[in-house]
């Protein structure tokens, strides 16, 4: 599951990158839970909580549906 994850990240990636930010995989459980942290810019945006739903979790939730949650560290 955690190749999944990592392909579905190189989907987000590039814009993140554009407003210097990016996305690391901490882990992927084996009961299904994805822990993420948001690097660069993102990390301390205040808009890093709307990012990580509204775009970063959606797809990777259409990519990999076994996916159980996602957590930002």
């Amino acid at each position: 599951m955690r190749e999944k994850v990592e392909k579905a990240l190189e989907k987000v990636r590039p814009m993140l990158m554009a407003d210097g930010g990016n996305v690391e995989l901490v882990d992927v459980t084996a009961d299904g839970v994805v822990k993420l942290r948001l690097t660069g810019s993102c990390g301390c945006c205040p808009m890093s909580t709307m990012t990580l739903k509204s775009g970063i979790e959606r797809i990777i939730r259409q990519e990999v549906p076994e996916v159980k949650e996602i957590i930002a560290l």
